[in-house]
């Protein structure tokens, strides 16, 4: 691994970064510790950006915190000590705009409701539209047709989660993203205990288990229930069965509440003293809320936020990373840079899979060219633990003037449906009304995303590492894996992003170890982390549309690409007085 003294540039860490979840390789952390003390990876990555598995979590891989603990069934403090003597630093998330309906903060509110001590650490939808909107029959207030068509969407249908409270209340809460509701089946026990009904006899307690278990295991609506003769108690167990009734759901935060910064404060604390250097802002863009906005990217609340944030990071010598998806037409993603933030990449995808389908470095040389120009600090990569953004790549209207995106729709349109034909899953956003609006990503390995071409694969990984910007590295993409169609299939509720986070075993890695296209990603790797040229200027060379020639410049040190679009070929030099000379040619 580099060492400390070379790995920070402009207050971001400049090696490598590794992206794995603590689980992907083998069982836990551990084992992913002894693949990088392999001499494989000796000098190959800085970074580890560890997902948020890495913290206790319920939902969605990771991303429904429930609290910023180690997750010891996954880590352990030995794991991150050990990966500090290979003089790795550490990235991690803050999920800034919901947490996990398991969160204690949460349950306290289930339990207490309105004497909760956290009643206003979560967003009452309700409250929150109660002079902007009508009461609808099912007890949630439907905003105003001018304010529901502004909102952004990121599921069909209106963003709340009704909950239970003590007093027998169905309080409507914001939750953006994902949601669940689990109903436990209930025992003639149960009700006999809970419902303390003298006429009820066991019998009929067991008759009542039964009616309502088919109900529950059918996904009905339990107040449709029918009990025949005993209907008069219908009331009484519907509340018995409401009552133990369990949440799933990522419930926003209401940042108007000093608890919540409070929390914040306490959690990138604990982040570094974890041993973070790196925080990514999750979901930044959805936290400030306000009637009448779009409630993603509100100006200017959302930059007051990030400004109030970026003072509790300064006490902790932490480096924000604001995640922001985005159309490029925007121009979000360089405002967010104008503020001093680097940011990501999510552009990067999307225009090498058309550089390398097209055989053209026109759009990508056109933000290579804006990156360096306007001084745009990124972190770049080519598959993640989402999927490949193509949303990002579009332009936008604004004012009725048309700001052209990276790529054309036709242009887009194409990289989505190659992507497609080679068995990608796309995820679209949607309206109020549940009708998609646009499409957002397509779900794939990016081997496969590429034709399982090891060629591509070993070239996108180039341009990568001589790309402006951090590179940060998929460990599938690494081990060239493929698209799982059966772990897509199978994963239930976002199930389309588990098509590119199959967990590699040890073997696997053994294997992938001995394959010439993981080797050669290693070679390049290790080039970009450990040559100081590339903490020097970046030089664009004049060359044809089909090839690529790009120079990485620092105090007498040179490293090279020329690589060809069409034929997939490329070639590495590295010479100077200062650094080690020598020629390598991929075919």
């Amino acid at each position: 691994m580099s060492s400390d003294d070379t790995a920070i540039k402009n207050g971001l860490p400049n090696g490598v970064i590794f992206n794995a979840y603590p689980d992907s390789i083998g069982r836990n952390l551990a084992d992913i510790v002894h693949m990088l003390k392999r001499p494989e990876f000796e000098d190959v990555f800085s970074l580890f950006y560890i997902l948020p598995t890495v913290f206790n979590s319920d939902l969605d891989r990771g991303f429904s915190i429930v609290d910023y603990d180690l997750n010891d069934e996954l880590v352990s403090r030995e794991d991150l000590e050990e990966l500090h003597k290979l003089n790795v630093m550490f990235k991690f998330d803050l999920v800034l705009n919901h947490l996990s309906a398991g969160s204690p903060q949460f349950q306290d509110l289930l339990k207490n409701g309105d004497k909760s001590i956290y009643k206003n650490f979560f967003i009452d939808w309700n409250e929150f539209w109660q002079s902007h909107g009508d009461m609808s029959p099912e007890g949630h207030v439907i905003p105003n047709e001018e304010y529901l068509q502004k909102l952004f969407m990121r599921k069909p249908g209106l963003p709340i989660l009704k909950v239970r409270f003590p007093d027998g209340s169905e309080r409507p809460y914001w939750n953006t993203f994902y949601q669940e509701i689990v109903y436990h089946e209930i025992t003639a026990h149960d009700l006999l205990q809970g419902l303390g009904i003298e006429e009820l006899t066991y019998d009929d307690a067991e008759n009542i288990a039964a009616t309502v278990n088919d109900v529950l295991n059918a996904k009905r609506d339990i107040t449709e229930i029918d009990l025949g003769d005993l209907n008069h108690h219908k009331d009484d167990i519907v509340s018995l069965v409401e009552q133990n009734r369990k949440y799933l759901g990522q419930m926003d935060l209401n940042a108007q509440s000093q608890e919540v910064w409070n929390f914040y404060d306490e959690t990138l604390r604990k982040l570094r003293e974890h041993g973070g250097k790196l925080v990514r802002l999750d979901a930044f863009a959805y936290l400030h809320k306000e009637p009448g906005q779009h409630n993603f990217f509100n100006i200017p609340g959302t930059w007051e936020y990030l400004g109030r944030l970026q003072q509790i990071a300064d006490n902790y010598d932490l480096t924000l990373l604001p995640e922001i998806h985005s159309e490029y037409g925007t121009g979000l993603h360089e405002e967010v840079a104008g503020r001093g933030f680097p940011i990501y990449d999510f552009f990067f995808p999307g225009l090498v899979i058309n550089a390398l389908d097209r055989g053209t470095n026109r759009h990508l040389l056109k933000w290579i060219r804006e990156i360096r120009e306007k001084n745009i600090r990124t972190i770049n990569m080519l598959g993640c633990h989402d999927g490949i953004p193509v949303l990002d790549l579009r332009g936008k209207i604004i004012d009725g003037v048309k700001k052209d995106g990276l790529l054309s729709e036709a242009e887009i349109a194409k990289v989505i449906d190659e992507v497609m034909d080679r068995g990608g899953r796309v995820k679209n956003l949607y309206g109020p009304d549940g009708k998609k609006i646009a499409y957002y990503q397509i779900n794939a390995a990016f081997f496969s995303a590429l034709g399982e071409d090891e060629r591509k694969l070993r070239l996108a990984r180039a341009i990568q590492m001589f790309m402006p910007g951090i590179p940060q590295v998929w460990y599938l993409d690494l081990f060239a894996g493929k698209n799982d169609y059966a772990a897509a299939d199978t994963g239930g509720l976002a199930g389309h992003k588990e098509i590119n986070r199959t967990t590699l075993t040890n073997n696997d890695i053994e294997q992938g170890l001995s394959r010439i296209v993981v080797r050669d990603q290693l070679e390049l790797m290790r080039l970009r982390n450990k040559s100081f040229a590339f903490d020097g200027e970046l030089e664009i060379h004049d060359s044809k549309d089909h090839r690529l020639h790009l120079s990485w410049k620092n105090h007498g040190c040179v490293a090279t690409l020329d690589a060809d679009l069409r034929g997939y070929g490329f070639r590495i030099t590295h010479k100077g007085d200062a650094c080690d000379e020598f020629v390598t040619s991929y075919r």
